[in-house]
């Protein structure tokens, strides 16, 4: 019974993982946090740095508004959800200020934006508000997960056409120590402004939609049709 009652729940956590990275990716499927998305993936590290920042508050609001989910009313729940929400972004915006002075000023405001970020309120009015903490806190990291992935390769596209570079500005995550790790991808490259630009965030988004919805595609047309057994199909036509 214990041995069945572990493969559920490993079955679940598996089934998280899926839906977060790949079938209901925030950033390819759902479409949520597209400003975000759109505005910091101008480099890997931007991209990665909010990305992660955001895992980190919606495991952390998951794990919060799950245990409570049974004492806050209904009519209430969302104002309640977003101060939770908030005094977490808060922290996190106040650590980044602190060890990571560059990076905050890249990011700026969207930092303070994870707050009002569908993604985030979305996922715990819709999972965490209707599950148990541990489920709670891996589906909110998941998700944002998924989400840094798709900043990630957004940000890698858009730096290596852009500036012919990757991992450029990690210093002003990692410190002074990391500023000379910049990898040259295309050399004596002259740049491309229209990928650095808003235009180029929007094209390369769609781009990664439009592969995920191709591999999704590939895999739907290769599954096996069930075909009709040989008595079945050896039936005359009436």
């Amino acid at each position: 019974m214990r041995q069945q009652t572990r493969l559920v729940k490993m079955g679940q956590f598996k089934d998280i993982t899926e839906n977060g990275i790949w079938k209901q990716n925030p950033g390819v499927v759902q479409l949520l946090g597209l400003c975000p998305t759109l505005a910091v993936t101008t480099t890997v590290v931007n991209g990665v740095s909010l990305g992660l920042a955001t895992a980190v508050v919606m495991a952390a609001a998951s794990g919060a508004v799950s245990p409570v989910r049974k004492f806050v009313p209904n009519e209430i729940r969302l104002p309640v959800f977003i101060l939770v929400i908030a005094a977490l972004v808060t922290v996190i915006d106040l650590l980044i200020h602190a060890y990571a002075l560059p990076l905050h000023k890249v990011l700026g405001i969207f930092i303070p934006l994870i707050v009002v970020n569908c993604i985030v309120l979305g996922r715990v009015d819709a999972f965490a508000a209707k599950n148990p903490p541990a489920r709670a806190m891996w589906d909110g990291f998941i998700m944002g997960i998924g989400l840094t992935i798709v900043l990630a390769l957004l940000g890698a596209m858009r730096e290596v056409l852009g500036k012919g570079t990757l991992f450029s500005g990690l210093d002003l995550a990692l410190g002074e120590n990391f500023k000379h790790i910049v990898l040259t991808v295309i050399p004596d490259y002259q740049g491309f402004l229209l990928a650095a630009l808003p235009p180029g965030a929007f094209l390369g988004l769609a781009f990664l939609i439009a592969a995920h919805n191709w591999a999704e595609q590939r895999k739907t047309n290769k599954k096996p049709t069930a075909t009709p057994p040989a008595s079945e199909s050896l039936k005359p036509a009436h």
